[in-house]
């Protein structure tokens, strides 16, 4: 009983005494032994964690002496996103590490521009896809990443996500999904909420830079790099006189687009613009020289 007692008793002090220290009963939690007479604690609200050494029996006719280390063990939650754990200290600084890993980030929601031979007005030729501005978007997310981060500032990685345009057209044009070049086969009346979508496999390399992480803001980013894509397919939707249709297709879509893209954030929100080189249509000729530019908000980096 008295061993039971000891033990109980030793446990107790610890916890009391690495509350008291940092002043927050609660915020605290063991991450286990390091050796025989130590242990870390995690403030669960800062990440801070500091290695306390224990001493039986104590300088003091038995009693038990804590103390704390003058080293400060701090985790930045940042990294997280890397999918890797690092434990840093004042005299072991991050190092490189290759990245890799499933993730749900640079979520995009925006808006779509069409570029016309490099104006933003529609030509006769390209008339037909007249859209409604407010209501022309891109959505997109990747999935996974691969790459290698060099320093705490820099790193480098390939992702994979989706990627989504709508397009949402004025006319009542309804195109044939399989015929290249992009064919109309009908002009109706009275069709409504006519959408001509794509969706893309979206492979961007990205080149990442990272300023220090000020407390209560989070880290500044800016990234930018190349993107490629992978038509998965076209669909289009409207409302006619029966009701709903929709019909999946390649609707001439270019199957490979290639463009550049930038970004720009503060923590885990920010903005981002995106430019494909290539024409959104392949083999059409009539609708040559037509691109699309896409800018708006993101969510993760």
């Amino acid at each position: 009983m008295r061993y039971i007692s000891l033990t109980v008793l030793f446990y107790a002090l610890i916890l009391t005494a690495a509350a008291q220290e940092n002043k927050r009963t609660d915020s605290l939690r063991s991450l286990g032994k390091i050796s025989a007479d130590t242990v870390i604690m995690e403030d669960v609200n800062t990440g801070e964690k500091r290695k306390v050494r224990i001493i039986v029996p104590g300088k003091d006719e038995g009693m038990i002496t804590i103390e704390k280390s003058e080293k400060a063990y701090q985790y930045d939650s940042d990294d997280k996103q890397d999918g890797k754990r690092v434990s840093v200290t004042k005299d072991h600084p991050r190092k490189s590490y290759p990245i890799y890993g499933v993730t749900l980030s640079r979520i995009d929601l925006g808006l779509v521009k069409l570029m016309d031979n490099g104006s933003f007005s529609l030509s006769d030729d390209n008339d037909i896809f007249d859209y409604r501005r407010g209501k022309t978007v891109n959505f997109g997310f990747d999935v996974l990443q691969a790459g290698y981060r060099f320093n705490d500032q820099f790193r480098i990685f390939l992702s994979g996500g989706f990627d989504w345009t709508y397009i949402r057209l004025k006319g009542n044009y309804i195109f044939d999904p399989d015929i290249v070049p992009l064919t109309v086969v009908d002009d109706q009346t009275d069709i409504r909420n006519n959408r001509l979508t794509s969706t893309y496999l979206r492979l961007p390399l990205t080149f990442e830079f990272r300023s220090k992480n000020y407390s209560g803001m989070g880290r500044m980013r800016f990234a930018f790099g190349p993107e490629g894509g992978f038509l998965l397919k076209g669909t289009q939707r409207y409302r006619g006189a029966d009701g709903k249709v929709k019909q999946r297709g390649d609707y001439a879509f270019n199957e490979f687009r290639y463009g550049a893209f930038a970004r720009f954030g503060v923590g885990a929100f920010g903005i981002y613009a995106k430019y494909y080189f290539n024409d959104i249509f392949e083999n059409s000729p009539q609708h040559a020289g037509l691109q699309n530019f896409t800018f708006g908000l993101m969510l993760g980096f």
